[in-house]
């Protein structure tokens, strides 16, 4: 696929991970994941409450509850319970993933991550950096 073409898929995804990122309950920030395969569509999720718990993802102060699990948490536990592998596939998210996410992604066999935003902490890029997964920041207008 040649790069242009490329970009343009990057940006539909990253632009479908957002809209996901509107499902989320939490007040902070909604965050979307899309995990892509073979040109399909594996995989998504959102950062929110474990099922069964209330979708209120922050405390009294503002502050995230502790058990609120990560968008791109949600779309590998997702993947791992289907018959579907992640092992090279690309990761969309809309903001880059922290440094616990970025375990994931790389015991997930994910081999691309396209992000929009970067998160505070770049710790977890920097490990994907060192681990041979291609990263592109992918900024867009809403």
């Amino acid at each position: 696929m040649s790069d242009k073409k490329q970009r343009r898929y990057d940006l539909a995804y990253l632009k479908m991970a957002n809209e996901w990122a509107k499902l989320s309950h939490c007040e902070r920030k909604q965050v979307g994941a899309l995990i892509v395969k073979d040109k399909m569509i594996i995989s998504d999720g959102y950062n929110g409450a474990p099922t069964g718990f209330d979708n209120c993802c922050e405390d009294e102060v503002g502050n995230t509850k502790w058990h609120v699990l990560h968008a791109e948490a949600n779309a590998i536990l997702k993947v791992a319970s289907s018959t579907q592998s992640s092992r090279g596939a690309t990761l969309y998210l809309t903001l880059s993933p922290c440094r616990e996410c970025s375990k994931l992604i790389l015991q997930a066999g994910i081999k691309r991550l396209v992000y929009a935003k970067a998160y505070k902490d770049t710790a977890g890029l920097e490990f994907l950096k060192t681990s041979n997964i291609e990263i592109i920041e992918l900024p867009f207008n809403e």
